[in-house]
């Protein structure tokens, strides 16, 4: 074990009743064992909060939430964000897994080399968690330019160090609002790349099939004119680069094996 430092878990969650008892024995099995879980419920329909509750019960570490409304992905990572009391900040959506090791490596990768946001490899599961054969990487070192032109981070391998960072808050956008959150990130620190498979993102039948063009370029250019506030031409311009960007580190970075 590297250090006693807490760890917040930032887990927001929707309608996961199928998904959240596995995410959550993913977290309790972590040989890193100083972390609180928040998990703030955006109204969700159906027993996502009785689940939630029985594990509470058993461990303390486990805190649950539910907002007044249903508002959304990003309003739930800013109230799960503002609860926070670790040292370290990760992310891991109510559907998604992580490897036992993974907070005590990503944790041991940052101290050893003082950095302040990382992120890691991941591999991809379908519904029934069984894996797809695909690995997704990325750069080693990410700058402010890299992730303005493409979101590198799959939200489930970010952790980045409170103190340093300060409180993330975000503009209420319906998609990409994990990217609106490194952006305000990487104007603070650099990103760096863990080199190692540490987690599994759950592709769900809503995602398989991908939104038409015109939709994908609403979400771009809304993710700068209004997480970012930048004026027109410059959200047209970085919407152009970031389109650009994400399918390259598909082609390059995105791995099939067998």
């Amino acid at each position: 074990m590297i250090n006693d430092d807490k760890v917040t878990i930032i887990t927001p969650t929707y309608n996961c009743a199928k998904f959240i008892s596995e995410t959550i024995e993913s977290v309790q099995a972590q040989t890193y064992t100083n972390w609180e879980m928040i998990i703030v419920d955006d109204c969700s329909t159906d027993n996502t909060k009785e689940i939630v509750e029985q594990y509470q019960k058993n461990d303390p570490r486990i805190k649950y939430h539910c907002l007044a409304k249903n508002s959304g992905a990003a309003e739930a990572r800013n109230e799960a964000l503002r609860r926070a009391n670790g040292k370290w900040i990760a992310f891991l959506d109510s559907d998604d897994l992580w490897t036992c090791e993974k907070l005590n490596r990503q944790i041991k990768f940052m101290v050893d080399n003082g950095y302040v946001f990382s992120y890691h490899e991941y591999e991809e599961i379908d519904e029934d968690s069984k894996k797809l054969g695909i690995l997704v990487s990325g750069k080693k070192h990410v700058g402010k330019f890299d992730m303005f032109a493409c979101c590198w981070p799959g939200c489930l391998s970010v952790m980045y160090e409170a103190e340093k960072i300060g409180l993330i808050q975000i503009e209420n956008v319906k998609k990409n609002n994990d990217t609106a959150l490194w952006l305000k990130v990487i104007k603070k620190a650099d990103c760096h790349l863990l080199k190692e498979n540490l987690a599994l993102y759950r592709r769900r039948k809503g995602s398989i099939t991908p939104p038409d063009t015109w939709t994908k370029i609403k979400w771009h250019y809304t993710l700068f004119r209004q997480a970012e506030k930048m004026n027109p031409v410059a959200s047209w311009v970085w919407m152009c680069i970031n389109i650009f960007g994400n399918s390259y580190k598909k082609f390059f970075y995105v791995k099939k094996y067998q």
